[in-house]
């Protein structure tokens, strides 16, 4: 009897969510969801999903169920998680730009995730609030195009070191990108200088980092709203790599978000003549010593530049090292680009190396420009976003997208658009060279490759700079280095064998051969000459 009565609760409920799935199809008004595949009973459509690589079945089915050729806008299910992707630049742009205000927001499923890992605190998953504002605004002030030049010292830098790490141990490429990185933007954030190897804090942040990556999606998301008793699983059970990953990201995250802000308070108070270097945490502590009203109020403005700096060089550190993954494998895959730019560049700083490249190099050279660009479009290394959500039901081109639904820009389609990008699957910077015309149109004007930082409100803050960290890199590595493939390995067309990692962010993994182009004591001696 108790197990008839079970069979039968559990059919009830099964019944009770396909109905509601079901009455969702359409509104009060008779409109349809977007088209997408047809859900299973209750999972919706789990199956045929990659979850490391979704926006592949995105824009497979876009293809397949789209009332037209492109399958701009599809609607699909996870459990009772509407899911709804954007997979063209037109149609985000109407939704996410031009009707920012029901878009900005976040899934509600995502912050319990976030919650559990103990970072609901992260400025680009926070739901459109005043929060958000705030850490907004204290992004807007460091990180604005008027004040991006002021960090090319620290970016060439470290651009340099990264170049001598290269020189010590190449194989270990993927390391030094990360560390390049991320040094980076604690320099800009904090004036917390790292070491140049094996530093104990790029450390930490690296393996916060591989966690946040793979748990923090829509689709993790969506099956823990379904079944929130997967929190409370033992660290132990098989399967449990989620809760053991909170536990440890949990662990992890004080240790991130204080040492540093301690490090720039400690540096404050030891400096009485005023003559420590700048960081955005510092001199946004001084606006909150000027104008803050009460203790109450400094307490609550230093929590948040504690906790946006803290969420702001974790994401700038892993696109900017995920870009320069992509960057190599072009220059494994398409030599003769590799052979031309470094010829622009050799046309400037001498085929013998008379000098490193600097910034007033970069007005001329245009391919080198148009190879950062293409860098960024071949393959989008968040290749959904962040999911937005909708505040309101919506009301699109005859389509209802449904109140509280998670909205994914699907970067990786919109890169691969054939009208747009002939020949989209090749790496092709001449597709720019007719609009690349000094470094004034790259940093400022808006490009073709502009969905890559995201849409809306929730636009990347960190563009400017992160335009010229990859720059800093780019143009050093091509002139000190040679990168080949390395013996035995092959590739099909479109990149067909290489290794894509999975998760909010992806970039390959493969083997490559980076030698120098010039002899390594000249390169050392230039760098020892600027430093």
């Amino acid at each position: 009897m108790a197990a008839t009565t079970s069979v039968f609760v559990l059919l009830s409920l099964l019944s009770f969510v396909t109905l509601r799935s079901l009455l969702k199809r359409r509104d009060t008004k008779g409109l349809p969801l977007p088209p997408g595949p047809p859900p299973l009973p209750y999972v919706g459509n789990v199956i045929g999903v990659d979850t490391d690589h979704p926006w592949l079945a995105y824009s497979r089915w876009g293809a397949e169920y789209g009332n037209d050729d492109t399958g701009e806008i599809v609607y699909s299910r996870l459990f009772s998680q509407d899911i709804v992707i954007l997979n063209s630049e037109r149609v985000a742009r109407d939704l996410l730009d031009r009707r920012s205000h029901n878009y900005s927001t976040r899934p509600p499923s995502l912050m319990r995730v976030l919650d559990f890992f103990g970072v609901e605190f992260s400025s680009i998953f926070l739901p459109y609030s005043d929060r958000w504002r705030l850490h907004r605004r204290i992004f807007h002030q460091a990180f604005r195009a008027e004040a991006a030049p002021s960090f090319r010292p620290i970016q060439m830098r470290n651009a340099h070191n990264m170049v001598l790490n290269l020189l010590h141990s190449s194989v270990d490429y993927g390391t030094h990108f990360h560390t390049f990185s991320t040094s980076v933007i604690m320099s800009i954030v904090y004036d917390y200088t790292t070491l140049p190897r094996d530093d104990p804090f790029i450390a930490l942040v690296e393996s916060s980092l591989e966690i946040s990556v793979r748990e923090l999606r829509a689709e993790v998301a969506a099956v823990v709203g379904e079944f929130p008793i997967l929190e409370k699983l033992p660290p132990w059970f098989p399967g449990a790599s989620f809760v053991r990953g909170a536990i440890l990201q949990r662990s992890l995250v004080p240790k991130i978000v204080d040492i540093p802000f301690e490090h720039v308070k400690k540096n404050m108070a030891s400096d009485a003549a005023g003559t420590a270097a700048p960081s955005m945490v510092s001199d946004a502590l001084l606006r909150i010593s000027e104008k803050a009203k009460d203790e109450q109020e400094t307490a609550l403005l230093e929590k948040a530049v504690k906790e946006a700096s803290s969420s702001g060089y974790a994401a700038a550190s892993e696109t900017t090292t995920s870009t320069l993954y992509v960057f190599l494998l072009a220059m494994v895959l398409y030599p003769e680009v590799q052979a031309r730019a470094q010829e622009e560049i050799d046309s400037i700083i001498g085929e013998d190396l008379k000098r490193l490249p600097d910034w007033d190099d970069r007005a001329s050279m245009p391919y080198v420009a148009a190879v950062i660009r293409e860098t960024l479009r071949w393959f989008p290394v968040v290749p959904l976003g962040i999911p937005h959500a909708t505040v309101d039901d919506d009301v699109y081109e005859g389509y209802y997208i449904p109140k509280g639904a998670t909205v994914m820009a699907n970067t990786w389609s919109m890169a691969r658009n054939p009208e747009k990008y002939p020949n989209p699957t090749r790496f092709m910077p001449e597709r720019y060279m007719s609009k690349v015309a000094s470094e004034e149109s790259v940093a400022h004007g808006r490009d073709d490759i502009s969905f890559a930082f995201g849409f809306g409100r929730r636009v990347c803050v960190g563009r400017y700079v992160a335009d010229a960290s990859l720059f800093a890199a780019v143009v050093n590595i091509l002139a000190i280095f040679q990168v080949e493939r390395a013996p035995g390995w092959t590739v099909g067309p479109d990149c067909e064998g290489v290794q894509w990692t999975g998760g909010v962010t992806t970039h390959p993994v493969f083997p490559c051969i980076i030698s120098p182009r010039h002899a390594k004591e000249r390169v050392e001696e230039l760098i020892r000459a600027q430093s």
